[in-house]
């Protein structure tokens, strides 16, 4: 077998990846095993792509990027797709033959796919959107709201200008329709942990979304339920469209 394709994750520390999984199948599926490969990049540092870059030229046609590189990662490519700059995170790799490479965010558009076409975005969707941490994420997620037209109030344990801490968000939870936890808290294996928001004041016009998705159920969106929210929206539809709109890009 020579592997003349090869794609892979870049982040740290890495576990169970689904990306891996879902990339294997797919070459198995199009008939391209013997030929594409998908592997994980588990860097300390992020200069260290530079060296896995190197160490691959003329195989490595794409990276899919992941905690904590997203927003790191974008001083070391040659250029960055438009929505990648306006985002300012990079989940997506091109690399093309010359080597040059090409950043984009293809969060945004699992993330928006999976809100129009939920069926309690009716019901939520001329309330305000909450959006729980700050990193690369987040700025996809909350892109992709603004542009669907819905006010969103940005929320973090240490807020910055444009910001809103937990306790402030607690006092207005009548205003909120849709709350979504772009933090890793509730991952695999620290699965007891979740955002410290005010569930007690949680009712049915809430709706959570959490983007983990190891496990599929976390305490975030168990805890919703607890406290009677309108309806939860898993993580796992929303990695698949962003890794489909991935596998778009580097075919491209």
């Amino acid at each position: 077998m020579s592997i003349s394709h090869l794609y892979g994750l870049l982040g740290y520390p890495l576990g169970h990846s689904f990306s891996r999984k879902y990339f294997t199948e797919k070459f198995e599926n199009l008939a391209l095993s013997e030929s594409h490969e998908y592997r994980q990049f588990e860097i300390p540092q992020i200069e260290d792509f530079l060296q896995v870059k190197a160490e691959h030229q003329g195989i490595l046609k794409g990276l899919n990027v992941t905690i904590p590189y997203k927003q790191q990662i974008i001083p070391l490519l040659d250029e960055l797709d438009p929505a990648a700059a306006k985002i300012g995170a990079v989940n997506t790799i091109k690399i093309y033959p010359e080597g040059k490479t090409k950043g984009f965010n293809t969060d945004y558009w699992g993330f928006r796919q999976t809100i129009e076409t939920w069926d309690a975005y009716s019901l939520f969707k001329s309330k305000v959107a909450v959006v729980l941490g700050q990193g690369g994420a987040a700025k996809a997620i909350i892109a992709a709201l603004e542009d669907l037209g819905m006010s969103v109030w940005k929320v973090s344990r240490t807020p910055e200008e444009g910001q809103i801490s937990y306790e402030t968000l607690a006092l207005q939870m009548d205003e909120v329709g849709l709350i979504v936890n772009s933090t890793p808290l509730g991952m695999y294996p620290k699965v007891d942990t979740f955002p410290p928001i005010d569930y007690s004041r949680l009712k049915s016009q809430h709706y959570l979304y959490d983007i983990v998705y190891n496990p599929l159920r976390t305490a975030f969106l168990e805890k919703g339920i607890a406290h009677g929210v309108g309806g939860i929206y898993e993580g796992l539809a929303m990695l698949h469209g962003q890794a489909d709109k991935a596998w778009e890009i580097w075919n491209a």
